[in-house]
């Protein structure tokens, strides 16, 4: 891996979702799910499966690499749009897959990704925590963890999917340090995944600190994003009802992208944009329907962190 780009992948995977769907069994703790519509479900998944060609197709003209793999037909997993959540790479060439909290996103985990890793990058351990479900602790991959992967930093916003053993666990295995922090939504709950409200990129960082809920705690992370050399951009909570959190950095041939939605794109105030623009160029990318799933453009892209064979 160049280090040059260790925040910043120069290639993801992404799943080509062929039954896409609203997961229920994921509603009950996701407040950006939107279950209602007036499409029948063969429409809502061939809108979903056009967003994402047209997704894979504009990150590739800007020379990120993707691994596209297709859905599986045969099983139920109408998540599986989102692949960030059940595995995650590091440099050093290792691999994390993780217990997931619904059992049908459970489904998701799948061989072949693996094996391609391995074919493909350098990989010297995978390091399987996905049996911790049985114990029904689950620690959902960077939608729980949001890394900081210069200044080896986890930030992880508690709820039921982030168990601190776990996460712990995790941590000390892969040399990362824990920051972990309380988060309430408009409603007084956690917030059910940290990547919604965080994104570190590689030379800013944007962050809801309103949705922290210790005063201290939150002054601590702007603090640590600071002294880490990154301009810190504060989203409002609105911001982050539009999905303007849940963005990834990626390195592209020329320059760094910012991959977020349109939807998150037009929530960004000016000055923001002109902080992010220093740096990278906005990528926005269209997928309203798939959106309606309760994650965007970041939970879609799974970094991949590996040197080339």
């Amino acid at each position: 891996m160049n280090y040059q780009h260790v925040q910043s992948p120069t290639a993801g995977i992404m799943i080509r979702p062929h039954r896409f769907t609203s997961n229920i069994e994921t509603a009950a703790d996701n407040a950006f799910q939107s279950v209602h519509t007036d499409l029948l479900p063969d429409v809502i998944s061939a809108q979903a499966l056009n967003e994402f060609d047209k997704a894979v197709e504009n990150l590739t003209n800007e020379g990120v690499n993707i691994h596209v793999f297709e859905d599986y037909g045969d099983r139920e997993t109408p998540d599986s749009v989102f692949p960030n959540n059940w595995f995650s790479t590091h440099h050093g060439g290792r691999v994390a897959l993780y217990p997931m909290y619904a059992p049908s996103r459970r489904r998701e985990r799948r061989h072949d990704v693996i094996e391609m890793l391995k074919s493909v990058y350098r990989v010297q351990e995978v390091v399987d925590y996905s049996g911790l479900e049985y114990d029904n602790l689950f620690l959902e991959g960077t939608g729980a963890m949001v890394f900081d992967h210069l200044e080896r930093v986890a930030y992880v916003g508690r709820s039921n999917r982030a168990d601190p053993i776990i996460l712990e666990r995790f941590c000390t295995t892969f040399g990362y340090e824990p920051m972990a922090f309380d988060t309430t939504d408009h409603n007084g709950r956690p917030i059910y995944h940290t990547n919604v409200i965080m994104s570190i990129a590689t030379e800013y960082a944007i962050i809801c600190l309103d949705v922290v809920a210790n005063s201290a705690r939150r002054q601590e992370i702007e603090d640590r994003l600071t002294a880490s050399g990154r301009m810190v951009i504060n989203l409002s909570r609105e911001q982050v009802n539009e999905y303007a959190g849940n963005a990834l950095e990626l390195t592209g041939t020329k320059y760094r992208v910012l991959a977020l939605s349109e939807r998150a794109a037009k929530a960004l105030t000016k000055d923001q944009i002109k902080v992010i623009e220093k740096s990278a160029k906005l990528l926005p990318l269209h997928i309203p329907t798939i959106e309606l799933a309760g994650g965007s453009v970041r939970c879609m892209i799974a970094g991949i962190h590996l040197t080339s064979r």
